[in-house]
């Protein structure tokens, strides 16, 4: 959800219940310019105007690309509920970010960071002590491992193993393939501490998203062979600092379909380029624009904003687990 959650999808989220993150991801050089609209929207809410000290939403940084000086001079005047760690060249680099931002915020922020592997967990734990573990599994869409689990089989391997090394404190939030209460609810059963959703959010009404874009998400079903994991796409955007372990999971377009195993040319690059300048046409089956979205895309159907699907998710997700045992059986 890089530089498609900003400020009003944030706020959004936190005034429904939820807790909303600015994407900032690598380039935060118009991070305290989103946090600035966001304490302004966040004035305005009947509900969130009295957090002041600490802002009710998070920032998610993708850190093999962001500049950890940049962050803490924001980080110290707007202070986030939470700050979201992706994607570190290597997980030990995570440690300064972890130090200096608690110190930047005098302990108030809390630590997430994304894992995808039950390794990376118990790496992460033992340098970080996070507050947050985000287990990512292999359906989300944008950039993940190239190799994993599904949420279904790594969630509970991960909290096994947490439970091993005494770390069961450490809060679980599942990532992957969630887009409606049936996900959420078999989520929380599988011992998640809660979910995050990003594809179901491309069709908010509050996503800074293009048109083209969200009509790809929309049309789109049976995710999981219409959606792909591939470096095609960072090759064709300019996005290649991205560590080698990680792919990006779209939408299958013609430029996917015409790269020869992976293989990107000059002629797909003018064409790519060519796309950029047709708006909206740019995106779509036959067309050449990225539309990074998860293998759960199927199932999102209409545009809606944030706080009716926060409520209809939630409304779901807890009819599904209240319902007696017996009548699941």
């Amino acid at each position: 959800m890089r530089l498609i959650s900003l400020a009003p999808l944030a706020v959004a989220v936190s005034h429904a219940g939820g807790l909303g993150f600015i994407g900032a991801g690598t380039d935060l050089t118009d991070l305290n310019k989103h946090l600035t609209q966001a304490r302004s929207l966040l004035s305005d809410s009947s509900v969130l105007s009295a957090y002041y000290d600490v802002l009710p939403i998070g920032v998610g940084f993708i850190n093999w690309g962001a500049e950890i000086k940049v962050a803490l001079k924001v980080l110290k005047v707007h202070v986030p509920a939470a700050v979201w760690f992706f994607a570190p060249h290597q997980n030990r680099d995570l440690v300064e970010w972890t130090t200096k931002v608690r110190k930047a915020t005098l302990g108030k922020t809390k630590i997430w960071v994304q894992v995808g592997t039950v390794a990376e967990a118990l790496e992460i734990t033992d340098l970080c002590n996070p507050d947050v573990l985000v287990i990512q599994g292999s359906d989300a869409g944008g950039h993940g491992l190239e190799r994993g689990a599904g949420i279904i089989a790594l969630l509970p391997e991960v909290a096994d193993a947490l439970k091993a090394r005494g770390r069961s404190h450490i809060n679980l939030v599942a990532a992957g393939g969630i887009v409606e209460g049936r996900g959420v609810a078999a989520c929380l059963t599988l011992g998640a501490h809660g979910v995050v959703m990003g594809t179901r959010f491309l069709a908010s009404k509050e996503a800074s998203i293009a048109k083209g874009y969200q009509d790809d998400v929309l049309r789109s079903s049976d995710g999981g062979i219409k959606t792909v994991r591939s470096k095609v796409y960072d090759t064709l955007r300019g996005t290649t600092g991205w560590p080698a372990r990680y792919g990006g999971r779209g939408i299958i377009n013609q430029s996917y379909l015409d790269a020869n195993d992976g293989e990107v040319t000059d002629e797909m690059r003018r064409k790519h380029d060519e796309a950029l300048k047709m708006g909206d046409r740019g995106w779509g089956e036959h067309g050449r624009l990225t539309a990074y979205a998860g293998s759960g895309v199927g199932l999102v159907e209409r545009v809606e904003p944030a706080e009716d699907i926060l409520i209809e998710v939630r409304s779901h997700a807890s009819r599904i687990l209240t319902q007696p045992r017996l009548q699941m059986l």
